[in-house]
């Protein structure tokens, strides 16, 4: 029953979608509280929901099936009756089309998308006439089930809002979880706190706390590792388990020879005198001869997740310890396809990259469902420097997944190389403080160039320079430029190996962050 001493909350069915924990994070960064569960779930699942909050709405999340599909996720059409305002947002709302008679057809939309905004009542209130959006789907409704009011549309998408006024379900074909929707935070705002009148009365757990009892709870008076990369993630993981274990810990950095230049050695400068046991295990001939010859994306991301546990477990036994902690966060673990539903896009390391078989009691991981500004708050607070919170992220299995087909010693040589300079000349700029990433890639195409009055066959290099806020989504960065032909010039001068530099403009979606 719902109480005063509750807070007002959300419920978020689960379909699949790659953006559904992003859902559940605007609704709090609204601070109202909110809890997922999977799609399957049934009423009583939901109302059970009111023993931890007073459920005041309902939203479904995206997701890479569809609705005419055999095998197709479906609804407990209970749910619809439940009394409170329902949200379907993208798979949602042609879910709900499809269950009342709605007609959907195959029209595909990608990217940002005009909407125009026929009738801006309800979670359209307060809108233009023309909405820049987010659409990422296959199906379309063309034609609104009876009984429902269409409210927006797309020059693909006849129907790409509509809504049920009389039961107060809602739908958007577009993504307003996702920053690419100029005004979606203002429409998931009317929906939470204008249609479902749920009241901001929720306020986190302070999450150092929370996470440095998760781990004293598993733990208990044993010993860990922390895999400590040097990265943002590890790096937080690693403050927060040094609070909570104390001198039970201990820090293993592997220096698997996928590293950027001099990467290792930085580790190992910023974390020596952190009161942490921190050791440095040279790893680079086992990784390098695992990795001989390969060039599938998803083998090289399991041969060296599989690789890090044996290093890690061999020092685990050396240690006494029992659990690996890990830094984690829910990108990697949307991405890796581990929740109900979602799609694999490309296997973490240190999630789906994981053996089934491992020697430690349990794998911790105190940072799983934050994004990485979260994490960089949290390594704030922690006092780590400002340097470490805010470097750029650099992927688990390193610059192999940033070399396109077999990984070598020269190739990884060029790379480092590459990359060096891409960062130097960027980090020269004020432009750099927007960034997320920036890097050089090593394509597996070659192409002819003319060095020295030569003909030269060389390296094709591809810099990429993003902005984000938490990975899910990114845009390619309009670099100034000036500095793109710096970069190309040092890197086609410095190198003699590289004949052509390219820069990437794709966006994610439609392409990953990284390449591989």
């Amino acid at each position: 029953m719902a109480t005063k001493d509750l807070p007002d909350g959300i419920a978020i069915l689960d379909f699949g979608g790659q953006y559904c924990h992003l859902i559940a994070r605007r609704v709090r960064e609204l601070n109202v509280y909110s809890e997922i569960l999977p799609s399957d779930a049934q009423r009583a699942d939901i109302e059970a929901l009111n023993s931890v909050m007073n459920l005041k709405g309902i939203i479904f999340s995206g997701s890479p099936s569809s609705v005419k599909a055999q095998d197709a996720l479906t609804l407990d059409p209970e749910i619809l009756e439940m009394g409170v305002p329902v949200l379907g947002l993208c798979y949602g709302l042609q879910l709900l089309a499809n269950m009342h008679g709605g007609r959907l057809e195959k029209a595909r939309e990608y990217g940002v998308t005009k909407a125009y905004i026929d009738e801006p009542i309800g979670i359209l209130e307060g809108l233009t006439s023309c909405e820049m959006v987010w659409m990422s789907h296959g199906d379309t409704v063309f034609e609104a089930p009876p009984g429902w009011k269409p409210l927006a549309r797309t020059d693909r998408a006849p129907v790409a809002a509509m809504v049920h006024e009389e039961k107060q379900v809602w739908g958007l074909q577009w993504h307003p979880e996702v920053v690419h929707t100029e005004h979606g935070k203002e429409m998931l705002s009317n929906f939470v706190l204008k249609v479902c009148k749920a009241e901001p009365n929720w306020r986190p757990l302070d999450a150092v706390e929370e996470a440095v009892e998760k781990i004293n709870s598993i733990v208990g008076d044993g010993r860990a590792i922390i895999a400590l990369s040097g990265g943002v993630d590890s790096s937080v993981a690693a403050a927060l388990a040094a609070r909570a274990l104390g001198g039970r810990l201990m820090a293993v950095h592997v220096d698997q020879g996928l590293m950027r230049m001099n990467e290792s050695a930085g580790v190992y400068e910023a974390f020596k005198d952190r009161g942490l046991k921190l050791e440095v295990v040279d790893a680079k001939k086992r990784f390098l001869e695992r990795l001989e010859g390969n060039i599938e994306p998803e083998l090289k991301r399991k041969i060296i997740g599989e690789e890090f546990i044996r290093v890690f477990e061999e020092k685990a036994r050396e240690f006494n310890a029992d659990y690996l902690i890990q830094g984690t966060i829910y990108p990697d673990r949307i991405e890796s396809g581990l929740t109900k539903n979602s799609d694999t896009i490309k296997t973490h390391h240190n999630v789906g990259g994981l053996p089934s078989t491992m020697e430690f009691k349990q794998v911790i991981d105190p940072l799983e469902d934050l994004y990485k500004d979260e994490v960089r708050g949290l390594g704030e607070r922690l006092g780590l420097p400002k340097e470490l919170v805010w470097r750029q992220p650099f992927p688990g299995p390193g610059l192999a997944v940033r070399i396109v087909g077999p990984v070598t010693e020269e190739k990884l040589e060029v790379l480092r190389r590459a990359d060096a300079i891409v960062v130097e000349e960027v980090e020269k700029h004020e432009f750099s403080d927007g960034l997320w990433q920036y890097f050089a890639v090593l394509t597996d195409t070659k192409s002819t160039g003319v060095k020295g009055d030569e003909r030269a066959y060389g390296y094709t290099v591809a810099v990429r320079i993003v902005e984000s806020i938490d990975a899910m989504t990114a845009n390619f960065s309009f670099a100034p430029w000036e500095v793109l032909e710096r970069i190309s010039n040092r890197i086609g001068n410095e190198i003699t190996s590289v004949t052509r530099i390219v820069y990437d403009i794709t966006h994610k979606p439609p392409s990953t962050i990284e390449w591989e």
